[in-house]
């Protein structure tokens, strides 16, 4: 969902005059509504404590079912975004609610211009999260988990992070790391580090090529995980993230 649904546009919160064109299946109308809602609160069109529009209003202005907009709301309300009251109607929550690290709510919020603190919280999590997982993985790993990384890493240089299958790789890659530590609780996190990971890359070649090859940076960590070197798995993925940040700053021009 991180890509602009071209068949909803509009004036209020991005919503609006193109969307009248909107049919299809009820699952993908839906889902729509909710990206284009979720990119309006995620880039600030609606404050936290803002009221939405009614129901009928907000159907009627997209042209779609009353119900379709409901479960865009109920999609919304899941991930923390909003509350529906009786009477009340639907209020933005605050930023503490909102469930960030939900895959969709990260592709929303590179939809349109992250906000820099946002990024650096991202970062935070993952320089905490991902070389105590390389520390972890490189004790634990088995010949399946090196396999994996070993394939993702080929698959990062041939398609390169330019492209949507380079960063599916680099996906992969973390993700392996994450499963190879065999903690449930940090397998838990792998949807939300991977999509961390895809956004901020994508994020980044917006306006201009990466500024350096992160991919060798991969490689270290993928050479002390399967050397069983711990320390030095923990090491190469804390300079790994560094880096990232920093480029990811630099696109940013923050």
């Amino acid at each position: 969902m991180g890509q602009e649904d071209p068949s909803l546009h509009g004036d209020q919160a991005g919503i609006g005059d193109g969307a009248k064109a909107v049919r299809g299946p009820g699952r993908r109308l839906h889902g729509a509504i909710a990206h284009k809602l979720g990119m309006a609160i995620l880039s600030g069109h609606y404050a936290p404590g803002d009221v939405l529009s009614g129901e009928v209003a907000f159907a009627e202005e997209l042209d779609v079912s009353r119900s379709a907009y409901r479960e865009a709301i109920q999609v919304l309300t899941a991930k923390g975004l909003v509350e529906s009251r009786p009477k009340a109607g639907t209020r933005v929550l605050p930023r503490h609610r909102w469930n960030l690290l939900d895959p969709d709510v990260l592709g929303w919020a590179f939809a349109g211009e992250p906000d820099i603190q946002f990024v650096r919280d991202l970062f935070e999590l993952r320089a905490i999260v991902e070389p105590a997982a390389a520390r972890l993985a490189a004790q634990r790993r088995d010949r399946e988990d090196l396999r994996i990384m070993k394939d993702a890493l080929a698959a990062m240089r041939r398609h390169t992070l330019a492209t949507d299958a380079g960063r599916a790789a680099d996906r992969d890659f973390h993700n392996a790391i994450l499963h190879a530590t065999r903690n449930d609780a940090l397998m838990v996190l792998a949807a939300s580090i991977g999509a961390a990971v895809n956004w901020t890359t994508q994020y980044k070649q917006r306006a201009r090529a990466l500024p350096r090859n992160p991919i060798p940076d991969h490689v270290r960590v993928y050479d002390a995980i399967a050397a069983g070197d711990a320390a030095g798995a923990a090491e190469a993925m804390g300079v790994l993230v560094e880096l990232a940040l920093e480029d990811t700053a630099s696109a940013m021009g923050g």
